[in-house]
């Protein structure tokens, strides 16, 4: 249960992400943040606590190089399957394998990929994964036009899915990908 929420704004990407760690009708509040810089990759994950540490602290990113979309489709996919295998926690199941949720951000563009490995990137700058998701996308569309600074924009969306989710709690963590040189 979470919500990471992601937006592009002048060629840098944006995250932002609740503390709740949540089991059944446990909550805590963890500490430690889901939303964290890689090398040039920001990041923040949903799924797992676990897959948010491997991909921290674990994944050896590679440098981009290249059309970006198959890139990350390809290599950079390739090393989060090896990071996730490696550290115990990927799936498989009737030959299939399953990671889990995350958004990346990376030379200003936000993707999204999917426990099935799937990499997607919307057409309208920004994007949210957890179970507030829907909530948080609703709010970033509504604010798409308004003139807000990134910081906002992520709180208010993270405001909207923490005050109608349960699995969604502050505080909030920010990251973002280092200023173009």
């Amino acid at each position: 249960m979470t919500a990471v929420v992601g937006l592009v704004h002048k060629h840098r990407v944006y995250l932002g992400g609740d503390s709740a760690g949540v089991a059944g009708y446990q909550l805590t509040i963890r500490a430690d943040p889901k939303v964290f810089l890689n090398g040039p990759y920001v990041m923040g994950f949903t799924s797992s606590f676990r897959m948010g540490q491997l991909l921290r602290h674990s994944l050896s990113a590679p440098h981009p190089e290249g059309d970006l979309n198959q890139f990350m489709c390809t290599r950079f996919v390739d090393a989060v399957r090896t990071c996730l295998k490696d550290g115990g926690w990927a799936r498989k199941d009737a030959e299939q394998e399953e990671g889990g949720t995350f958004l990346v951000g990376i030379h200003g563009r936000l993707f999204t990929l999917d426990s099935d490995y799937q990499v997607a990137e919307s057409a309208d700058g920004y994007d949210a994964a957890g179970c507030g998701d829907q909530l948080a996308l609703g709010s970033l569309h509504t604010t798409t036009a308004r003139d807000m600074k990134p910081h906002q924009r992520l709180t208010a969306a993270l405001d909207a899915a923490a005050h109608h989710s349960a699995g969604v709690r502050g505080p909030y963590s920010f990251a973002a990908t280092p200023r173009p040189s």
